[in-house]
């Protein structure tokens, strides 16, 4: 039996959905975020030495990372739906944009965040308005033009085909999802890029990201 060790409000939604895309059975094994440092718990370092989500384990096997799991369960029967055949142009946009997800849109979505709550931090009030006038700078002078660069470029790229890999929806477009929900709920995913916001709307019609929040619960990137 597959088991996903699923952390709310992260990485590993995707797992579920491309789990319920395949139809697969799996059982799901679910970790809370500390409140306060909104960090994985401990009890992920006993499945991983990272401590991280998403995780899956199958029998002797664990498996991490988001486009290492992807793989993973793709290279059984019925994995081939949603990965092109290798050798075409849409197999080598579906590496692309797998690798991508993680590698590069997600950097400055994340230095969003923790620049945001850098002023937030408990420290000594005089240090507050250099904190701020330093996480004020980053986003004004690096961050938020990195995230315009990237939305404006997965933009463009929609404009070439229906989904990432093509004409053709893939675990590609499951990867991109978290980067492209992240900027939505974080990064200031304006109505100017109309394309990526028609991305989420099929993406969030689709009957398996349904049953996948389901078995995850509540996925507040969303909200």
């Amino acid at each position: 039996m597959i088991t996903v060790h699923h952390l709310n409000n992260s990485r590993s939604q995707r797992v579920l959905w491309l789990l319920e895309e395949l139809g697969l059975e799996y059982r799901v094994q679910p970790y809370q975020r500390d409140a306060k440092t909104m960090l994985a718990p401990p009890e992920l370092k006993a499945v991983h030495p990272l401590g991280k989500s998403p995780v899956l384990t199958e029998g002797p096997a664990t498996v991490a990372e988001s486009g290492a799991i992807i793989e993973y369960l793709l290279d059984r029967p019925g994995g081939e739906r949603l990965r092109p055949a290798a050798g075409t142009p849409e197999h080598r946009r579906y590496t692309y944009w797998l690798h991508y997800a993680e590698g590069s849109a997600m950097t400055p979505v994340l230095l969003k965040l923790i620049f945001s709550r850098l002023p937030r931090q408990p420290m000594p009030f005089f240090v507050k308005p250099i904190a701020r006038a330093i996480a004020d700078g980053a986003l004004k002078n690096f961050v938020d033009p990195q995230i315009k660069l990237h939305l404006d470029y997965m933009e463009g790229e929609l404009a070439k085909s229906e989904w990432f890999a093509g004409s053709q929806f893939s675990a590609a477009d499951i990867q991109m999802s978290f980067p492209i929900e992240a900027a939505a709920a974080r990064g200031g995913l304006a109505p100017r890029w109309p394309r990526l916001h028609d991305f989420l709307r099929r993406i969030h019609a689709r009957p398996a990201y349904q049953k996948a929040l389901q078995a995850g619960g509540p996925f507040e990137l969303l909200s």
